[in-house]
């Protein structure tokens, strides 16, 4: 990875990048493609901070108007660009069916998200599909005047009080986990730093907050890359690639690889 600034511009040479497999695969809600002369152009938001990428050719990236600083500070973080993908790939790729997969959307990165922001996606996240999981987000942000509001904002909320997300059931699901983060019930940064199995069993003390949605608040919102959420194409993956269990050698980053494997057994079924 190298970059420099330009005209107010970040100009990125990441190789290990690409914005449709990593924006638009299911691990974040608040970026939407927009019209551009870019091969890809995304908008979205990190910590209620702006950003305006987009792709040109393979591995070369431009984010728009954001200085050195901002870049270092937010950017390079929430893009994970500390991480050697290329390594992590190699590693993968004594294993058959990731060697295929890695191939496959090689351009997979996992984004290092708001915790808060995370709990609250996915707890949305439930039995739905992409454009509407988008659409609550959407219209939470719209009335908290474009922000994602923090856990102290929606603390008190019931919901009757939520009925303009049209969230249906996952309402109560929202004001519940609100109610304990607010409180410190649910000491987000806490939870990050304890022992996976402690931290599982601490965000399940959340309504709502089942298995899957509790790793994927592990993996997406606190980096514990050794969370490993399971799906339908995940369960797939597992019974027809690994009866006898997933590759131990992967362990350490297990919901990378699951990041791989999910586009390329949705992809290519």
């Amino acid at each position: 990875m190298d970059y420099e600034v330009k005209n107010n511009n970040i100009i990125l040479n990441e190789p290990d990048l690409d914005l449709d497999e990593t924006l638009d695969c299911g691990q974040a809600f608040r970026w939407r493609k927009i019209p551009s002369d870019y091969d890809c152009t995304y908008e979205g938001s990190f910590l209620n901070e702006p950003l305006t990428i987009s792709q040109k050719g393979k591995g070369m990236f431009i984010l728009h108007n954001v200085s050195e600083e901002d870049f270092l500070g937010k950017w390079f973080s929430y893009f994970d660009l500390e991480t050697d993908y290329s390594e992590l790939k190699r590693q993968f790729s004594e294993d058959k069916t990731l060697s295929e997969a890695c191939k496959f959307a090689g351009g997979i990165r996992l984004l290092r998200q708001d915790s808060w922001e995370c709990l609250i996606s996915f707890i949305i996240s439930q039995n739905n599909n992409i454009p509407r999981i988008k659409g609550i987000i959407e219209r939470l942000c719209q009335h908290c005047g474009g922000r994602f509001p923090d856990c102290h904002e929606l603390a008190g909320e019931t919901p009757e009080s939520l009925a303009y997300l049209r969230s249906g059931f996952r309402a109560k699901y929202i004001a519940d986990a609100a109610e304990k983060t607010a409180s410190g019930a649910a000491d987000l940064d806490s939870i990050a730093k304890k022992p996976l199995d402690e931290a599982r069993k601490a965000l399940r003390e959340i309504k709502g907050v089942g298995p899957k949605v509790a790793e994927c608040v592990l993996l997406y919102g606190m980096h514990r890359t050794e969370a490993f959420p399971v799906d339908v194409w995940i369960k797939r993956v597992l019974t027809e690639y690994y009866p006898d269990g997933f590759p131990g050698f992967a362990a350490e980053n297990a919901g990378i690889a699951q990041q791989y494997l999910f586009h390329y057994i949705r992809c290519n079924s």
